[in-house]
């Protein structure tokens, strides 16, 4: 029983030849089509299609005019990615601890990193799982120190923070659309954001920094989408509110066999907040990883999102980063086991991983 799934549909089959029978594989229609619907849903008002997530989230930066030197605000506890993007762009990372019930940035701690760092100009957070971030406070925060806020929602597709999709809540938000993610184009991304002169930044910066053919006004790079993935993406967005609950209600079945076991801890979603279930994690102290070995021996496949703090991996220790105070991210790496909860997955499939966990005993 794998991680993760991706759904691709006859429908989404049909897209995809389409494209190819057209002869137009770039620069097209499915493109705009997919910008224009997935902003809408979102409820932003402008969408950039882009090649990857972390495409995405360095072209946010940059489109936001996050400056080489400006130091940016940021979990520990996320892709990698998050925190590359950061340094792509010439800014520096401050790692802010997370909350240990949500695995989102603490706002205390937020708080903490601007009192002692000067010369911030921006916010990165990170919906993890697909669990909203505290977006009141954070934003609060922002507002306060008139930071830039970009939204790493990588993993959040259609989660709710107060009524309100996430991605569409601060400066710019970006996502990925990576194969095992809640809507999937193979790899692609998106930039979305309700500020206009933002929006024509990131697309000129997505098409090598052009404002017309072969007229240059940026710096900019190839992150453009394809055809391909703009008709996988039309398609995949129109089954996302169905799958999202079939998400939901696999990990309510998961909560409902596994909440009464004393030496893990389930997930759950603070009031005002809906929970896409990207990821089922568990947390797991002292036994994780023989409880990861007593599943795969069962058949059942799991995932340690993330081993290792981002500030603790070699490339940020050796960039001296190694010594950021993250106490519960540290201990959330050690703790953290994610399990199947994808839309493929039925009631009996989720009968077998609760039986296998309730299964395992922690004391041998």
């Amino acid at each position: 029983m794998p991680i993760a799934a991706p759904l691709i549909s006859d429908e989404d089959k049909r897209r995809v030849l389409e494209v190819l029978d057209s002869g137009h594989l770039v620069a097209g229609d499915r493109v705009r089509e997919f910008e224009q619907a997935f902003s809408a849903y979102l409820g932003a008002a402008h969408g950039a299609a882009t090649s990857s997530g972390t495409a995405a989230l360095e072209v946010a930066l940059e489109a936001a005019e996050v400056r080489p030197g400006a130091r940016v605000v940021t979990t520990p506890f996320s892709f990698v990615a998050t925190a590359n993007a950061i340094l792509r762009c010439g800014a520096v990372p401050v790692f802010a601890d997370i909350d240990p019930r949500t695995f989102n940035l603490d706002p205390a701690r937020v708080a903490d990193a601007l009192a002692r760092t000067p010369g911030v100009s921006a916010l990165l957070v990170v919906h993890l799982y697909g669990l909203p971030c505290r977006m009141d406070a954070l934003m609060e925060i922002a507002r306060t120190h008139d930071l830039v806020v970009i939204e790493d929602a990588a993993q959040a597709h259609g989660a709710v923070f107060q009524g309100r999709k996430v991605g569409a809540l601060g400066t710019a938000g970006a996502f990925s659309f990576y194969p095992s993610k809640n809507l999937t184009t193979g790899e692609g991304g998106m930039v979305v954001t309700n500020d206009a002169a933002l929006a024509e930044r990131a697309r000129r910066l997505i098409n090598v920094g052009q404002s017309s053919q072969y007229t240059y006004e940026m710096l900019g790079s190839n992150h453009r989408m394809t055809e391909i993935a703009g008709a996988l993406g039309i398609g995949q967005l129109a089954r996302l509110e169905e799958r999202n609950a079939r998400r939901r209600k696999n990990a309510a079945r998961l909560t409902a066999g596994l909440e009464d076991l004393d030496w893990c801890t389930v997930p759950r979603e603070p009031r005002g907040c809906t929970h896409v279930f990207h990821q089922y994690t568990l947390r797991v102290p002292a036994v994780r990883d023989r409880l990861a070995q007593h599943l795969a021996a069962l058949g059942i496949g799991t995932r340690v999102y993330y081993p290792s703090s981002i500030h603790q991996s070699p490339l940020y220790r050796r960039l001296g980063f190694g010594d950021a105070r993250c106490p519960e991210a540290d201990r959330a790496a050690g703790e953290v086991l994610s399990s199947p909860v994808h839309p493929a997955l039925g009631e009996e499939e989720i009968h077998r991983i609760v039986g296998a966990i309730r299964g395992f005993n922690p004391g041998h």
